[in-house]
This record gives structure tokens, sequence and C-alpha cells, in this order.
């Protein structure tokens, strides 16, 4: 496996490190093929259970999504206080009804504290963060999002429930 894709303390993980299947998704909480997938993947794992591990990295495509980039600094900054995959949920169910100014009003609704949010978002604490993500993505291969890596190999397939359900399938059988 290659350097980029190594699971690190840094990662978001959903899933026990034994599961049989580890899938790493680079995203961008604009992209509606992100939303598709973020869908597909929770029923995925509700299905596959602790033999799926779904790890998530960002990708943010600011020259196509405006507010790509504030979006994965508020889910890292969200993740500061132990709420990443909650934000990480609420941008993609939201999206396209949120922008860098519905980001207080969501962190509110998370029970996320206001203050320590506000000052990490607006310091840029978690910038340099996701740029990191996004170049490592681009390194291992990730053009585009979704960009899916199963166990160590480029996934390039569709986003829907049905393809990625097929190539988890496949990986589980070992091929």
């Amino acid at each position: 496996m290659s350097e980029e894709l190594r699971i690190t303390e840094d990662d978001h993980v959903r899933g026990g490190s034994d599961a049989a299947v580890t899938l790493i998704e680079y995203g961008d909480f604009q992209c509606p093929y992100c939303a598709r997938a973020h869908a597909a993947l929770g029923e995925l794992q509700r299905e596959h259970g602790d033999r799926l591990r779904l790890v998530y990295r960002h990708l943010p495509l600011s020259e196509l999504h405006p507010d790509a980039q504030p979006l994965a600094e508020a889910a890292e900054a969200a993740g500061a206080q132990g709420k990443f995959w909650e934000m990480h949920d609420a941008l993609f169910e939201n999206q396209g009804m949120l922008d860098e100014d519905a980001l207080p009003a969501l962190a509110s609704s998370l029970q996320i504290d206001a203050g320590r949010f506000r000052d990490a978002f607006e310091a840029g604490r978690y910038r340099d963060k996701v740029l990191a993500q996004a170049e490592q993505g681009r390194a291992a291969g990730a053009s585009g999002t979704p960009s899916f890596f199963i166990n160590g190999e480029r996934y390039h397939g569709d986003s829907d429930h049905a393809s990625l359900a097929a190539a988890i399938a496949d990986a589980l059988k070992g091929r």
C-alpha cells in the first residue's frame, strides 16, 4: 500500500481497525456525487457492520465548489471537539442549503462549543490539514470527487449503492 493510503491517527474512521475491507474516500462537501456516495456508504456500513471500515479525507474542488474548502475546515473544527462525523453527515444531508454563513448555526445544533468552533474556523486552524489531505489524495491518484480506494486499490466505478456494494462484495471475497 502506498504511503499516502496508510491510515493514521489524524484520519476520520468509522468501523474497526480489523475490518476485512477499508474504503478511503477523498471527498468534497459540495460535490453531488459525494452526497450520493454518503447515502450509499451509510447503508453499506449498516449492512456490513464491522467488516467495513470507512475513512474520509478532504479533496475540496474549490474551482468548482467555492464553499468546499471552508466546509472541510468546519468539519475539522467540529472534529477537534469530537464531532467530525456529526458535522460530516450534516454537511452532506443538507448539501445545497449550506454555505459558510450557515456554519455557526449548524455547529450549535450539533452541540459544538460555538466559541471554540468560531475561533478555530476564523483562524484557519485546519486549512493546512485540509490542503495536505488534498495533496496526499492527488499523489495517490485521486483526481476528482469522490475518489475511492478499496483495500489500497483505486476504485474507478460509480458512487451509487449498487456499484459500491459490488466492489465491497468483491473485496470481501478477496478479489
